[in-house]
């Protein structure tokens, strides 16, 4: 491709061929035909346990990759180049972060989802905590994931039509249909060979773009030398100070926590892993899932390398070309594969199928836990299988549509998808991965700490990140841009003038600002809003669990000796099993683990008899 016709040289951005319509239109449909298979194929099976958990006999590869897609979504693939680009390379340390999360997710809370036999991961908070607070989650979690799926609608379609002038509310509705379709028609097992055929469009759609940049700079080693030059390798952040944006720290502790909300005790992330045979391949697919995650994430930091080594001289943004970085990787597409029709349409199903594993996955969770913490324990305990799973599909279909809404209601947020996803997050995840690790590391807390610890953390979180954004608090410096290369002539001198005059100031001023100088200059209340976003679910567990087990000695502990021990995670035999038995022992506090245990809890009557049976030991 000849690099006259470049937008930084022309000032003109391109439009979509034919072709790429033609390609994402093949995406799409192959995608809602997937569905349609497995609508015909499971059409005897009408069962929720088929529909909801693909009958617990999936394989852990589509597993894992169905755990890649479902939260690496089109977010990850258009935020984090942006965020290399705008930024520095140091996101990329989530990478070594995803072994905390793997660790915690596959052998601390997955395997009592498992043994519990559980539908929604909700049904454990009231085995544990009470009902109460099992609808407070419930709630909070349908919130959540609708702003979430939103966000991955509404963010992608917004930047593409910004650039390439794809209709914004014709790809919301485009994307959404189709989803809707393939995940009531097929259930759980459409939405994991789907993800997985999307993971593979990812690959591919990211490979294309790298090769193209790589190739127009004349290497990856060049455009790793001017992004190095310009401040844009950076790998080695170690100051501990928690108002760093982005430090080894709160990347590979903070991002650990973070991701283990989502993988670990995420219901979407959860019905997924228990959809296997049994748990030593809940944990193969969530290893996996750690492998393919990295390599999207490292991707992408590299696309974030070429495409600011492409655009290092002319900024796209400061120079007018378009109105954030959140529409920088649509405009390298076009720029880079528009020679080849049909290869930005593989690009632009790439976005999509990030948006589309990612809402499948929400509604899937949806309908699970409309079902069962909702519509079961109150007006139709004794409803039918067969009823049941309509009922869920009425529920994606219903869910499907209210998402469309909440895209509306995004679309007057005014901030960069992936902190915006990020903080969504870890106000409302952190909060509900502390009530799960409250549950099941701390067998002393009783169902008034869980409340009320949920409450706690729910409110702190919320309160740290309404106030950094309601008082626009903000200790970023980024790096240095330059408008040096844009040679055009602009048609709208005056309007575009003005623009870049004015994010010149902007920069200037942010550039020439020393870290501790813009951290110095906020006192009081408004300090704890300087706290970097990647802490937040830090602070959520701290939170809960803090409050929790306060409230509990408060108002008197649990009896450990007469806990299901199904409810709790044996934390040093799982970790530490080379420890002597006697060592061990005293060290599950009191909680009756063993297979016996286990059996005997198994049934209600059983458990009572237990129960009256400790009660009479010393």
């Amino acid at each position: 491709m000849s690099s006259a016709s470049y937008s930084i040289l022309t000032g003109e951005k391109k439009t979509f061929h034919p072709a790429d319509y033609a390609v994402f239109g093949c995406t799409l449909a192959f995608s809602a035909a997937i569905g349609i298979f497995y609508a015909i194929k499971d059409r005897r099976k009408n069962n929720t346990e088929n529909y909801l958990l693909a009958g617990r006999s999936m394989n852990p590869f589509p597993v894992a990759m169905s755990l890649v897609s479902s939260f690496v979504s089109a977010i990850m693939i258009i935020g984090t180049p942006a965020e290399v680009y705008v930024n520095s390379t140091m996101y990329g340390w989530q990478a070594v972060g995803m072994v905390i999360t793997a660790a915690g997710a596959a052998h601390i809370f997955i395997p009592v989802f498992y043994n519990l036999g559980v539908t929604s991961v909700f049904q454990y908070v009231e085995m544990r905590f009470g009902r109460v607070t099992r609808t407070i989650a419930s709630v909070v979690y349908i919130i959540w994931m609708m702003f979430y799926m939103a966000i991955v609608l509404y963010g992608p379609s917004l930047a593409l039509n910004a650039v390439t002038g794809l209709s914004l509310w014709g790809s919301i509705l485009a994307v959404s249909s189709v989803c809707i379709f393939y995940t009531a028609l097929g259930g759980m097992k459409a939405v994991l060979w789907a993800d997985t055929f999307q993971v593979l469009v990812m690959f591919a759609g990211l490979f294309a773009l790298l090769i193209e940049g790589t190739k127009a700079l004349g290497g990856i080693g060049k455009a790793w030398d001017i992004a190095n030059k310009d401040g844009r390798i950076i790998l080695l952040e170690f100051d501990p100070d928690p108002r760093v944006r982005h430090s080894v720290w709160n990347l590979v502790i903070g991002g650990g926590i973070f991701w283990c909300a989502v993988y670990g005790t995420n219901q979407a992330q959860v019905q997924r892993a228990i959809s296997v045979r049994n748990v030593s391949r809940s944990k193969i697919a969530i290893w996996l899932n750690v492998i393919g995650y990295d390599t999207i994430l490292l991707l992408c930091c590299l696309v974030g390398v070429v495409m600011y080594a492409f655009y290092s001289e002319c900024d796209p943004v400061k120079s007018g070309l378009v109105d954030k970085p959140d529409q920088l990787v649509p405009l390298w597409m076009m720029d880079l594969l528009s020679e080849y029709p049909g290869l930005p349409g593989l690009f632009l199903s790439t976005i999509f199928s990030g948006s589309l594993s990612s809402v499948s996955s929400g509604l899937n969770a949806i309908a699970a836990v409309m079902l069962e913490d909702f519509i079961k324990p109150t007006c139709c305990k004794n409803i039918s299988d067969s009823t049941a799973t309509w009922l869920s599909k009425g529920i994606v279909v219903v869910f499907g549509c209210l998402s469309i809404a909440f895209a509306f209601v995004v679309s007057n947020f005014g901030t960069l998808i992936l902190t915006l996803a990020n903080v969504l997050f870890g106000a409302l995840g952190g909060p509900m991965l502390g009530m799960f690790c409250l549950g099941m590391l701390f067998p002393w807390s009783n169902k008034v700490g869980g409340c009320i610890g949920l409450v706690c953390g729910l409110i702190m979180n919320i309160w740290i990140s309404f106030g950094t954004a309601i008082t626009k608090t903000s200790v970023n410096i980024k790096s240095p841009i330059s408008v040096d290369g844009c040679i055009w002539k602009y048609s709208n001198t005056t309007t575009l003038t003005t623009t870049s005059t004015t994010t010149s100031m902007t920069s200037s001023s942010v550039e020439t600002v020393s870290t501790t100088h813009i951290f110095d200059k906020y006192e009081g209340i408004n300090r704890l809003y300087t706290v970097s976003y990647m802490w937040y679910s830090g602070i959520g567990v701290c939170t809960v669990v803090v409050v929790g087990m306060i409230v509990s000695l408060i108002t008197g502990i649990t009896d450990t000796s007469k806990l299901n021990p199904k409810l709790i995670c044996p934390i040093f035999d799982v970790f530490f099993p080379f420890l002597p038995e006697k060592w061990r022992k005293p060290l599950r506090f009191g909680v009756r683990h063993g297979k016996k245990d286990f059996d005997e809890f198994e049934d209600t009557e059983k458990r009572k008899a237990l129960l009256k049976k400790f009660e009479g030991v010393d």
